[in-house]
């Protein structure tokens, strides 16, 4: 039986578990950094013990300070949720030696499963078709490219530890190898604890399909149906869906009894998903084993939402041990669910990571869509950690309902501050090939488009929303003009306003001038962007929001201003924000000056040059991590390295130069 139940996560899974713990009695405990002193994970819980730190070796991925936590909170089960040490197999075995219930299967399963590549050699002794693979076991960059030779190109190097696309990178030829390894092992020690890596060949274009399965201490086993994950961006899912498109009965049947007996071969206690990749290329498909999670997966929501199973009750309920209390017969599809992992990060930058504020995070509560927010309404988005904010997830009667329902969702919703993925979301459910099914691991490479998407509405109809609105408020603050109609001005015949805005997440910077007039009770704003003239008439004009009238369309705006001056439009197909600049420039400091600079903050984990090194255009100068991911710093063009100004280890700020670059005339 479980009372007391310590939630070693945080985020959106930690709210998740809280939130079925409390609807079945249980008591709920938090652990947090003390970055997430207040996240709403913390005060969501009955109880809440600091782990310290900032990092998650500081905090959530030390076992030590977790179990140290439960003793503290008077504990009885741990749920680890999924990431961190989740399928930690010491851990898990650390909790029961301490007296805990671990809810997540037996030790020994996660040990076994929870290296990829000893995962594989029991799906092949079981029968399951495999891809050719070859684990790294040494430091002889020969032995690695005999081994990748042996495999194929082209392919992916893995970590054995590893899950949501971490320690993972493409090879298309020889020449790639030696720094994909490298930076594979970095990637894999610092997520997973566990530097080491496999090769494993490359499908050109499958589809990522897993069956959820379920196992209990009485000899049950079942699945619970397949998800689709194949819309990924580096290896790791943005969009999944229940059911498959792609998949049939037959199929599904094939699939799931294949997982249904790797379930049993082990005797699984708990929830786990077997992931396979299906090649529909030709008119049989075939699928090959992936990998076997052995916990919760982020996309769970999709099948509860087929099949009415709260699937963190089922695991509570089984790690008490009690049965399942459902036979497969029992699990019968009803609908089509699709969920989206937003993510803090701007797809027009490769999907760059972008920590930083947030100033406002609000969606409207409506019974068809369902939200799992792992943020407040405000504050800040820590470079420490994965950088997913929420998932939502719409339910249907079609799939094609249940896209365009999530895509309208998303184009609601106001989130003010830090670039995320939202408009790229939205765009990519609504687009005819993903309607269409046509859904498989290159789809975002074969639609870059989507990346550069943003709202339906005219961007010149937002800018009057702002500018007006921007007036408004000015005009309340003012004691001669806030009771003055909105096109009133001090003087006859006043000249346009100019001003310059840059766009937040956008391509650059607006000139703007404008004017205000009021004829017949409305307001008329005369607006030039970037010499191009626009008119608009003006309805309902407040200090949060206007109808704006162009072309006999009008459009309902609401306008938002925050205490960094930056200015958000909202209408019901997205939003746009901007940032005013100075009328004079800011002079320019030291750092703007010195050479290539990070794009985004984080810690310096590789420096590949030293002083006097000759470098060429697009060579990597230094690697930083940040929310879990490696990027590269490369060189803008050729030249000598006349300084290093970061070093191993080192945090730097977003815009902080990191070396020096010189041309061979000036060395």
């Amino acid at each position: 039986m479980i009372t007391t139940l310590l939630i070693a996560n945080r985020g959106e899974i930690a709210r998740r578990v809280i939130r079925t713990a409390r609807t079945m009695g249980i008591r709920t405990v938090a652990v947090y950094s003390d970055i997430d002193r207040n996240a709403p994970h913390v005060t969501d819980a009955d109880m809440a013990v600091s782990l310290g730190g900032s990092s998650a070796t500081e905090s959530y991925l030390d076992a030590g300070k977790i179990l140290a936590a439960a003793r503290s909170a008077g504990a009885d089960a741990v749920h680890p949720g999924y990431g961190f040490l989740s399928e930690n197999a010491e851990f898990a075995r650390a909790c029961v030696e301490a007296g805990l219930i671990f809810v997540g299967p037996a030790p020994d399963s996660i040990e076994t499963m929870g290296l990829k590549d000893r995962a594989k050699d029991v799906a092949r002794a079981a029968g399951v078709p495999v891809l050719p693979d070859a684990v790294i076991t040494d430091d002889d960059h020969s032995s690695w490219q005999a081994a990748a030779e042996l495999v194929g190109f082209p392919l992916l190097v893995k970590a054995t530890a590893g899950g949501g696309g971490k320690g993972m990178r493409r090879v298309d030829g020889p020449t790639e190898l030696i720094d994909a390894i490298d930076g594979a092992r970095r990637e894999a020690s610092s997520s997973f604890g566990n530097p080491t890596v496999f090769l494993e060949r490359l499908l050109a274009s499958p589809r990522h399909i897993e069956i959820q399965v379920f196992g209990d201490s009485h000899g049950n086993a079942v699945h619970l149906l397949e998800r689709e994950c194949s819309v990924q961006r580096r290896h790791q899912k943005v969009i999944e869906e229940a059911p498959s498109p792609a998949v049939n009965s037959a199929l599904r049947n094939r699939m799931g009894e294949t997982a249904v007996s790797l379930v049993r071969k082990l005797g699984y206690l708990g929830a786990g998903t077997v992931e396979y990749l299906l090649d529909d290329s030709e008119a049989e498909p075939h699928f090959y084993f992936l990998e076997m999670n052995t916990r919760l997966q982020v996309e769970h929501p999709v099948t509860e939402e087929i099949t009415g199973i709260d699937l963190v009750r089922l695991q509570l309920q089984v790690a008490a041990g009690h049965p399942l209390g459902l036979t497969q017969d029992d699990i019968k599809p009803v609908g089509h669910a699709v969920e989206v992992r937003l993510y803090a990060e701007d797809t027009r930058r490769n999907f760059l990571p972008t920590p930083g504020r947030l100033h406002r995070y609000r969606h409207a509560s409506v019974p068809e869509i369902r939200y799992e927010d792992g943020i407040a309404p405000a504050g800040e988005v820590s470079p420490f950690y994965d950088p997913m904010l929420a998932k939502v997830i719409a339910h249907a009667p079609t799939r094609t309902e249940a896209a365009l329902r999530l895509s309208r969702a998303l184009a609601g919703m106001q989130i003010h501050g830090t670039t995320t993925n939202r408009d790229f979301l939205a765009a990519a459910l609504a687009a005819p090939d993903f309607l269409a099914g046509d859904t498989h691991t290159d789809f975002i490479d074969l639609h870059p488009d989507l990346c550069f998407a943003g709202p339906a509405t005219p961007e010149p109809v937002h800018l009057a929303a702002a500018i007006a609105v921007t007036v408004a408020r000015r005009r309340l603050t003012d004691r001669l003009t806030r009771f003055a109609p909105p096109g009133f001005r001090m003087l006859h015949g006043h000249p346009p306003a100019h001003t310059r805005w840059s766009t937040i997440g956008g391509d650059g910077e607006r000139d703007l001038a404008y004017k205000l007039s009021a004829s017949s009770g409305e307001a008329e704003l005369k607006l030039t962007i970037d010499g191009v003239n626009h008119k608009f008439t003006l309805l309902d004009l407040s200090p949060d929001g206007v109808r704006v009238r162009t072309n006999d369309l009008e459009h309902a705006c609401s306008v938002a201003l925050h205490a960094d001056g930056s200015i958000w439009v909202n209408d019901s197909s997205g939003q746009r924000g901007w940032m005013p600049q100075p009328r004079l420039p800011e002079p320019l400091s030291d750092t703007a000056l010195g050479g290539p600079a990070s794009e985004m903050s984080g810690t310096v984990v590789a420096v590949r040059v030293k002083v006097g090194d000759k470098v060429s255009a697009g060579a990597p100068l230094v690697v930083l991590e940040s929310m879990k991911m490696e990027h590269a710093v490369l060189a803008a063009a050729e030249g000598i390295i006349d300084a290093v100004h970061v070093k191993l280890g080192q945090y730097v700020e977003a815009a902080m130069p990191v070396v020096s670059i010189v041309s061979e005339v000036e060395s």
